[in-house]
């Protein structure tokens, strides 16, 4: 997979990033750029545009510029911040020129020509001994014509995050504009300020032309989107609440809700936007415009989370994929809801004994949330062919079916429909419940577009959080009460990320902190560091795709046209009453087996069965429209272990990869697939064609591409146990060492659940909340 700028399996906005831009002006042109440049590369990336209020060809153009140290054989960018449909702009350095192209990925495959964009590289590029630098103007840049159908375009009004990729490695003909390459050696991104970008005509069109010095006029803004308020004047004193909540996912939302529910007064803080339509949000395609429906309120859009040109919802700071907005995964997932397996909460899965009845959770969880495997409102299940063919697989190797959550503890060589936790049609989850309660108490206050960067704390104990928000308080920092406490909520990723910006984590980590020239100056001394194994005991399903064809299958156009082109019938169906194939996500059937490793340790195998498929690799032609997926994954009893962490730019991300670090995990998953695979000539018209008959299992999955391993179900990154040595929380998941610091999210998990972590997260979550309101010192 090449020039992937988004990340592993699922593809990422927030108000702020690890790197957030700002103008600057380039001392060779004299032109004023909205840019940045990463402190690991030391390459800068930066834009600027014609006025707001141009029409025209001129408002469907830009200029930027690419300076790079000469080892950067290959550089790319993309304004809008995703790869897929969106305008993709490569260069290098070849005798003493900047070769360039626009291109477009459709796939995550190589980029492609983009025909429309006129690339014209102005006089003040160079290529020296040291560095190169590429000064362009993009024409019919703004907007441009996706392969197969589509537009795509830039928000010029707005903020965003535009991204990056660099690579040590050249291209495989450096005079060829058009060369092909290998995937790039590092990627990232940066927030972008669209708006303040923008310059008057004179200037504008002087350096379009190719001349050189500022104007007379400056980059103007017309941002008129909600974010941050720092440029609001700071109140004399920030108010101070009881429960600090970083992270309105689904463990900060349940987290929230309980606490203000006790009376506490709590303050929720989310560094991304809305989601649904009931909670402001608006994005929407056109075919549901003058509804109240956003592409994250209808589950049929879920495939299109990662297809989407304008994804602002994945952050953009984290190298895997992480949701910023309300809701977190929740609002973007698939939604398959599994409630927690009797062996998920045990001293076998690395949780304290105390821990282990986790029953009483799971049932006031299922009284807020309950899981349904019909979510059509007509209570009708559509598009089951995919079902029907696996069913018969499975049958010929002694599956029965069952229905999932009404049997939890049945989780071997079981199969059945797959179960959401969608409400009325609707993506449901924490946010259509949980969220809802909370936000209706006077004691509870919801912030968004505010992301925490740290803890203040002074030695163990937590005084508050720090912000990039000035107008909540100095500094942006919020104050707790004198007994207050923090929970972290921030995801896998996020939450390891304000530990060691807050002093907590091994020294490596908190040192790349002390010399970050932000975050630095907000660390603790070092002698108040607390080391815990932060980033640590990293766990992720291995998934490994098996794509099929059948007769009887209806592939849905592989899920592409939801978006801006539905089947009429389908459509008209889900907008009238919340049913119908949009009613539901892509996945129509999960099944679990278990089995004993080769090491005789017993390890869990889920499968999920999809119509459609994200790739097709055959040598053999097929018929596009009968393909489906299965998903096969390990889960519970995996024993290989990764590490999270951060980089030089404060981005998260994998240091290394958690998926078949113990050879017997692999093993397992290859055994878990011929077994399957054992039985599919006895099933009519059935063929398997990814991997096809000219590839052995062994070699398809030596060989799968490890970036498509991911699941993106990272836990135990600041997991929970009885030792400081071994684990970051405590038993009731207060950090080790802190006197009111607790983390409720994902990343306690030790190990992975049997199924799909969210149903056992928010399980888990209910107990968390349970154990600190018991704690006493309290507020």
């Amino acid at each position: 997979m090449l020039l992937r700028f988004a990340f592993g399996l699922l593809p990422l906005v927030g108000s702020a990033f690890a790197q957030v831009g700002s103008l600057y002006t380039d001392p060779d042109n004299g032109i004023t750029f909205f840019g940045s440049t990463d402190p690991v590369h030391s390459m800068t990336i930066g834009y600027t545009l014609p006025p707001a209020d141009a029409t025209g060809d001129l408002a469907n153009e830009f200029i930027g510029e690419i300076v790079a140290p000469i080892a950067t054989l290959w550089a790319g960018v993309s304004p809008g911040g995703a790869m897929l449909n969106n305008l993709l702009l490569v260069a290098w350095p070849f005798n003493g020129k900047i070769v360039s192209s626009a291109r477009i990925a459709t796939d995550y495959v190589q980029p492609t020509a983009l025909s429309g964009p006129v690339l014209t590289t102005l006089p003040s590029s160079k290529v020296n001994s040291t560095h190169w630098k590429w000064v362009y103007r993009c024409q019919n840049c703004v907007s441009w014509s996706i392969p197969g159908g589509g537009t795509g375009s830039l928000a010029t009004n707005s903020a965003g995050a535009a991204a990056w990729a660099w690579s040590d490695v050249g291209v495989d003909d450096p005079s060829d504009p058009q060369s092909t390459f290998q995937e790039h050696t590092d990627f990232g991104f940066f927030g972008v300020d669209f708006s303040a970008a923008h310059n008057c005509a004179a200037e504008y069109n002087n350096w379009a032309s190719g001349g050189t010095g500022a104007g007379s006029c400056t980059p103007t803004s017309t941002t008129t989107t909600t974010t941050s308020t720092a440029s609001q004047t700071p109140p004399a004193s920030a108010t101070p609440f009881d429960y600090i909540v970083v992270g309105a996912g689904p463990g900060g939302i349940i987290a929230a809700d309980r606490l203000s529910e006790a009376g506490k007064k709590v303050v929720l803080i989310e560094r991304g936007g809305p989601s649904t339509w009931e909670t402001g949000g608006r994005y929407q395609p056109t075919w549901l415009q003058g509804k109240n429906f956003t592409k994250f309120d209808v589950p049929g859009l879920f495939e299109t989370m990662f297809t989407d040109s304008n994804s602002f919802w994945w952050c953009k700071d984290i190298t895997v994929f992480a949701g910023c907005l309300l809701g977190g995964g929740t609002s973007i997932n698939g939604a398959l809801y599994w409630y927690p397996n009797s062996n998920d909460f045990a001293t076998t899965a690395g949780y304290p004994a105390s821990w282990g009845n986790h029953q009483p959770y799971t049932d006031k969880l299922k009284a807020r949330l309950p899981s349904t495997d019909s979510p059509s409102t007509d209570g009708k299940r559509y598009l089951e062919q995919s079902f029907n063919v696996t069913s018969q697989l499975l049958n010929l190797q002694g599956y029965r079916q069952v229905t999932i959550n009404d049997v939890p503890d049945q989780k071997d060589h079981v199969y059945g429909y797959s179960a959401y936790d969608f409400l009325n049609g609707r993506r449901g989850g924490p946010v259509a419940t949980y969220f809802q309660t909370a936000k209706a108490r006077s004691n509870f206050v919801y912030k968004q577009y505010t992301q925490v960067l740290n803890v203040i704390r002074n030695g163990a104990q937590i005084t508050g959080v720090q912000t990039n928000d000035t107008s909540v308080g100095p500094n942006g920092v919020i104050p707790l009460t004198s007994k207050g406490r923090v929970v972290l909520s921030a995801g896998s990723f996020g939450t390891p990320r304000i530990l060691f910006r807050s002093g907590i984590g091994p020294s490596d980590m908190i040192n790349l902190v002390k010399s970050d020239a932000t975050a630095g100056p907000n660390l603790p001394p070092q002698a108040d560091w607390i080391n815990l194994p932060v980033g640590m005991n990293v766990s992720d399903n291995p998934s490994i795709n098996l794509v099929f064809t059948h007769p009887s299958i209806d592939a849905y156009e592989n899920w592409a046209q939801v978006w801006s082109n539905p089947r009429p019938a389908d459509a008209s169906q889900y907008i009238a009453s919340q049913s119908g194939v949009l009613a539901q996500a892509s996945p129509r059937m999960n099944f679990w087996r278990a089995l004993s490793g080769p090491d005789g340790k017993t390890r869990w195998a889920q499968g999920t069965v999809r119509p459609g498929a994200a790739s097709v690799t055959t040598s053999y032609p097929y018929n596009a429209s009968q393909i489906f997926t299965i998903t096969t994954y390990l889960s519970t009893g995996i024993t290989s272990r990764g590490r999270i962490g951060i980089d030089a730019a404060l981005t998260a991300r994998p240091l290394v990869n958690p998926w078949f670090t113990d050879p017997a995990d692999k093993t397992t998953l290859i055994q878990v697939i011929n077994d399957l695979l054992a039985n599919v000539k006895q099933v009519s018209g059935l063929t398997l064609i990814t991997p096809d008959n000219t590839t052995t299992i062994n070699d398809y999955v030596n060989n799968y591409d490890p970036g498509s391993l991911n699941s993106n179900h990272w836990v135990g990154s600041a997991k929970i146990g009885n030792s400081s040595t071994n684990a970051v929380v405590d038993e009731n998941v207060k950090v080790f060492n802190t006197n009111n610091l607790f983390i409720v999210d994902v990343s306690t998990m030790p190990t992975l659940p049997m199924g799909n972590p969210h149903g056992a997260l928010m399980s888990a979550a209910e107990q968390a909340i349970t154990r600190i309101l018991a704690l006493s010192g309290g507020p």
